[in-house]
């Protein structure tokens, strides 16, 4: 109870505080994409840390689809819940957000992806040391990385998966423009935030298997910096031939395909009255 009067009290106290848009716009993207990650690379962590073989997939594509979910929730009534720097930029490139919260967007979606995988690896660290004999091991049999970023499969090369994260991104991009469309805003309602969870479980369940579906340079990118100073060192830039880069450059590419896809199929022919 006593709980319940100080949350109630805080609350009221907090209505009083009117933070400048771009602090509050960040620390939405922050909370969202931290929730984001929180669940994502958990969904991974006891997946692969519970020795289940093969790897159970689909609890992973589901983890990540709620992680989808609640962070919208958290943050979509103030900053429209982008979690994903390729969906900002993509937006803004079709001139549907504003260049200027850009840097502030970018900057705390990679933030929330760093400390959202942090909160993992804090969690799941002796299990983690446990499982790669005592070391944090990027690849090989007692591997660890791939709980936190991406890398393409065994025998695929780095074009192969540069297709993979631009045809990912380019269908989320496309689906969320769909859903966002004020056309449809009848038929999903409120529904918005679970439509956008179903859209990335489908597509991780359709294209899952090449490269871990980044769609999203944060989620990539966010925890690499973060094993990198965590104690795997700098092979998890150097493995997979420097793979590194290929989830945050196409999947930006992929992003602006999505949107533009939408402009020329729907947009380019509505009226005005529609």
């Amino acid at each position: 109870y006593c709980l319940i009067h100080f949350y109630k009290s805080y609350r009221i106290e907090m209505k009083r505080v009117k933070g400048p848009e771009w602090l509050r716009e960040s620390l939405a993207e922050v909370l969202g994409t931290f929730i984001l990650l929180c669940f994502g690379t958990g969904s991974v962590a006891q997946a692969l840390l519970s020795g289940r073989r093969p790897v159970d997939m689909l609890s992973i594509n589901v983890g990540w689809a709620a992680g989808v979910i609640l962070g919208v929730l958290a943050s979509a009534s103030v900053s429209g819940a982008h979690l994903n720097p390729a969906v900002t930029v993509a937006q803004a490139m079709v001139a549907k957000f504003s260049w200027k919260k850009v840097p502030h967007y970018l900057i705390s979606q990679y933030i929330g992806a760093f400390l959202g995988a942090g909160v993992t690896l804090l969690t799941y660290r002796e299990n983690i040391l446990n499982y790669g004999n005592q070391e944090f091991q990027v690849t090989g049999e007692n591997g660890t990385a791939g709980i936190f970023v991406t890398a393409p499969k065994e025998g695929l090369s780095n074009f192969s998966g540069a297709i993979d994260q631009i045809v990912g991104t380019a269908l989320l991009t496309l689906c969320i423009a769909i859903i966002g469309n004020p056309r449809n805003s009848e038929l999903i309602g409120k529904l918005g935030p679970l439509v956008v969870g179903l859209t990335v479980l489908a597509i991780g369940v359709c294209f899952g298997d090449n490269a871990g579906y980044a769609i999203n340079p944060a989620r990539d990118l966010g925890p690499r910096i973060l094993l990198l100073v965590s104690g795997y060192g700098t092979e998890v830039f150097t493995t997979s031939h420097y793979w590194f880069w290929i989830p945050v450059v196409c999947c930006h590419i992929g992003g602006i395909l999505g949107f533009l896809i939408h402009i020329l199929f729907i947009d380019i022919f509505s009226t005005d009255d529609e």
